[in-house]
């Protein structure tokens, strides 16, 4: 099964989240540059340390995870006050080299862990040489800025036209873990469904993804009550799809790909 990420600075959406099926409450108080790189409509938050501190008591039995901003002249503050808040794990945004990487490792010293999110060229040039950093045991590929740093049309190209792949093989050769993108719920009914998603997931032997805004917000909901019980409903649809996906043979993951493949095309047109 994937790891679930839910990303929330409410504590009591965070604790119906850790309690139904996520296993890591995102925290996100990147903001730096991206307002300039994502001038569509994508998902901006501007949390804070006092949210990650919020949350931090609302999650009782899963990690709490924080992205902090791309490396900058104030990264060890926000670093010293986000490790003093209680997150986890750290997510570090927009590096360019290995060198970026293992500052930010040095910084953290051990007291988190670290999550790389690959998300530029430039990274992906230098995917090797983080791959040899000992402190780093996970990756996670970000589509929306990778397919933009890419030059692409889409944000799920690269889903399907072999550059996650080749960061797949190079992860997984390394004895390391990774992640990709988002996913909405099973059921719903959009030009890229998340059964697509899901199923290349399990075709490139992915460990986690992040819940999209489309899967569920809480901000849709008249009452936190009727959010949950929504929230409930597709966390289990979605893992009903996982379970079946997880014991489908290879011809199938195939045959899903290159039905991926052909939506692409022709969302890309």
């Amino acid at each position: 099964m994937l790891k679930y990420y839910y990303i929330t600075n409410r504590p009591e959406v965070a604790e119906i989240a850790d309690n139904n099926g996520v296993q890591r409450i995102f925290v996100d108080m990147e903001y730096i540059g991206k307002d300039k790189r994502q001038p569509m409509d994508t998902v901006k938050n501007h949390h804070t340390v006092e949210d990650v501190r919020k949350v931090r008591k609302a999650v009782k039995n899963n990690e709490l995870l924080v992205r902090i901003n791309p490396l900058y002249s104030e990264t060890k503050d926000e670093i010293e006050a986000v490790v003093d808040a209680g997150a986890d794990i750290i997510m570090l945004p927009m590096w360019n080299t290995a060198d970026d990487v293992e500052a930010v490792l040095n910084l953290i010293n051990k007291r988190t862990r670290l999550i790389p999110l690959l998300e530029t060229q430039s990274a992906a040039d230098a995917l090797d040489n983080v791959l040899r950093l000992d402190c780093i045991d996970e990756i996670h590929i970000g589509l929306n800025d990778l397919s933009i740093s890419q030059h692409k049309k889409f944000l799920f190209q690269p889903l399907v036209d072999g550059t996650v792949d080749a960061f797949a093989n190079k992860i997984l050769l390394s004895g390391k873990s990774f992640g990709v993108g988002g996913v909405g719920a099973v059921g719903n009914k959009v030009a890229l469904p998340a059964e697509n998603i899901l199923a290349e997931h399990y075709r490139l032997k992915s460990n986690a993804v992040i819940l999209s805004r489309a899967f569920c917000s809480a901000e849709n909901y008249e009452s936190i009550s009727a959010f949950e019980a929504d929230f409930v409903k597709r966390i289990n649809a979605n893992r009903e799809y996982e379970n079946m996906l997880s014991s489908a043979d290879g011809e199938f993951l195939i045959g899903m790909h290159s039905k991926t493949k052909q939506i692409i095309s022709e969302l890309v047109k």
